[in-house]
């Protein structure tokens, strides 16, 4: 007998769901029985890379200004009849890796922060409706900081995490719950270019995972599913680091 589905009837949006971790994430979730919306920029092809996978719809908006948000969730609703499930993986990837001690650094986390609010607030009325609303964010990848940046990596995630436990109390009256995903070297197609440009950053990121591997898209899309399903209906406020481990405590 087939297992059921884990999220059968289940409506979810999945931002930057072009390629990499979104892409991955939008799949997995389709794959439990959720319709989804995979939204990307315009030049990233989305609608045309999902024209013929069952379960998912892409659809082309900006994801860089706070303020399009809301009308990114009346877009959302309209194509999906409602919604139940918000990830948000925002692709703010510098031109380079950040150095320790990197201004450009105060400048991404308020931006993935105005991002991440505009958009759950903006969500809050619809996921009030759902009987399972679910709000899962994602932690920026460890290729977006240079090797010797680990406290900015952590003071990210830490960022992060505050944000959520923000969003957790904010929403947990109304039965939802907001959680985030913090992944490691995930070998996406941006960090594939980075460690193409930058090798001893790809091994050092390999020696820093006690896994001793770069992880791919799916590892992180598994726990995606897990937060966003019933098996964590008595989650949230929290985290799942998704690294293989890390090498050093």
């Amino acid at each position: 007998m087939d297992e059921p589905l884990r999220l059968y009837g289940m409506k979810a949006l999945v931002t930057s769901g072009a390629t990499g971790i979104g892409e991955a994430v939008a799949r997995t979730l389709a794959k439990h029985g959720a319709a989804v919306l995979a939204v990307d920029e315009a030049n990233s092809g989305v609608e045309r890379h999902f024209a013929s996978v069952k379960g998912v719809d892409g659809f082309a908006a900006g994801l860089r200004d706070a303020t399009r948000m809301p009308a990114l969730i009346e877009d959302a609703v309209g194509r999906l009849g409602g919604l139940d499930i918000v990830v948000n993986d925002f692709s703010l990837d510098p031109p380079a890796p950040l150095a320790e001690g990197d201004p450009a650094l105060d400048l991404l986390l308020e931006t993935r922060a105005n991002l991440v609010m505009s958009i759950c607030r903006s969500a809050l009325a619809q996921l009030q409706k759902s009987p399972a609303g679910r709000i899962v964010n994602m932690g920026f990848l460890r290729s977006v900081f240079a090797a010797d940046a680990g406290a900015a990596f952590v003071r990210a995630e830490r960022d992060l995490a505050a944000l959520t436990r923000a969003l957790a109390a904010e929403t947990g009256k109304f039965g939802i719950t907001a959680n985030y995903v913090q992944p490691g070297a995930i070998m996406t197609p941006s960090s594939r270019e980075v460690f193409r440009k930058n090798k001893p950053l790809r091994d050092f990121c390999i020696e820093w995972s006690a896994a001793h591997r770069l992880g791919e898209p799916v590892d992180v899309a598994k726990v995606v599913l897990f937060l966003a399903s019933d098996d964590a209906v008595f989650v949230s406020g929290t985290g799942v680091a998704v690294d293989g481990g890390r090498s050093t405590a």
